[in-house]
């Protein structure tokens, strides 16, 4: 049974920084794209960034490009969202999500998703 917790996030000002930790279990295929979707009130949900479980490629919104930064510890099996000069627009509940390698900025071609974590930033 695949599992995906996300921790990390909380209340920070604008111009800080937060990191987002996803513990996986029962990824039993190694070729997956682990990505981070944000879903604002009133919004629909968004691709943030995505990695491959190798850690060899990595993907970001033109958005967070610069600011976020995602990274996996294969021996953990745990993936990363370093956010830096977090910003009022960034505020969001965070998901973390698997898929078996089709597209990586597609909620549609994940097939497995976190409970999620609220980011917010205030100004």
């Amino acid at each position: 049974q695949v599992q995906l917790v996300e921790s990390g996030g909380g209340l920070v000002q604008a111009g800080g920084s937060l990191r987002l930790s996803c513990a996986a279990s029962g990824l039993t295929f190694s070729r997956y794209y682990m990505g981070w979707f944000r879903q604002a009130p009133g919004k629909e949900r968004e691709f943030v960034a995505a990695i491959t479980w190798s850690g060899g490629r990595v993907y970001y919104a033109d958005s967070v490009k610069g600011r976020f930064t995602i990274s996996i510890d294969n021996a953990k099996n745990t993936v990363y969202l370093q956010m830096n000069s977090l910003k009022p627009v960034d505020t969001a509940v965070y998901y973390c999500a698997a898929n078996r390698g089709s597209s990586y900025n597609s909620g549609e071609a994940y097939d497995y998703w976190g409970q999620g974590t609220q980011v917010t930033v205030s100004s």
